[in-house]
């Protein structure tokens, strides 16, 4: 049976909005928030371990009965919701220890690296791009945002439970991808070639920067090929999340044209 919480005040409560607020509280205590039917559904599908859900019946909420179960009023579920429309049901979800080691690769294998991007929306966006275009991984270097950002997990849609997706520093990944045979391709405008002109067949990883620096040394001179997208306006730089999504869905179609 459900415990019922009727003030904002309950620990739990707090407990809750701290996770959703604080890194600091999602890291020492393992735990994340998800919130709204659809994206816990991905993350149970994903096999993820569910440790407790926040619902309110009189929004439709519901939760599994083999997890804690804590039914909340409207008022109380108005304090502790992100956004409106998510079912009335939150939960707060064990976070995987995921390590670059875990990430298993088939041969032509298509993995998306990101250094040191700050915005969760554009992480989530790029997740999303991901997702769709059947990547094999996404790895976060020297990340500013922990994966489980509530800003990050909304904006992806659920693309973080779908995606494999691990956080390291830039060396680690480096040393990681040539272990195994990836191409390292490099999105900058300096000494690069177009992107459609780069044979993306094989095994690569694809490697974006932030949009206000672009990518690191390390990351230039790890690369076995420098890439650009073709600027035609007064602009010299696109979001990287749409950046991502270009150069994935090249890929693809190299792969299959």
């Amino acid at each position: 049976m459900a415990e019922l919480i009727t003030s904002g005040q309950n620990p739990k409560i707090k407990r809750l909005l701290a996770l959703q607020q604080k890194s600091s509280a999602r890291r020492e205590s393992g735990l994340f928030v998800v919130e709204g039917q659809r994206e816990l559904q991905h993350c149970i599908d994903a096999g993820f371990e569910i440790d407790s859900v926040f619902y309110c019946p009189e929004l439709g909420g519901d939760a599994p009965s083999q997890v804690k179960r804590f039914e909340v009023t409207r008022e109380v579920y108005g304090k502790i919701a992100m956004r409106e429309g998510t079912e009335g049901v939150i939960a707060e979800v064990k976070a995987p220890q995921r390590r670059l080691e875990d990430l298993s690769l088939p041969e032509r294998a298509l993995v998306m690296v990101l250094e040191r991007v700050e915005k969760p929306g554009n992480l989530g966006a790029v997740l999303r791009s991901a997702d769709a275009a059947g990547a094999d991984a996404v790895i976060v270097c020297d990340p500013l945002t922990d994966l489980w950002n509530p800003n990050l997990i909304r904006a992806s849609i659920g693309a973080i439970f779908t995606v494999p997706c691990v956080s390291c520093s830039s060396q680690e990944a480096i040393a990681w991808l040539k272990a195994h045979g990836i191409r390292i391709l490099t999105a900058q405008l300096q000494d690069s070639s177009l992107y459609y002109d780069t044979d993306m067949r094989c095994g690569i990883a694809l490697v974006m920067g932030t949009e206000a620096t672009g990518l690191t040394d390390q990351w230039r001179q790890a690369a076995d090929a420098h890439i650009r997208i073709p600027m035609l306006g007064a602009l010299d730089s696109l979001n990287v999340s749409v950046s991502a999504a270009i150069l994935l869905f090249e890929a693809i179609r190299q792969r299959n044209g």
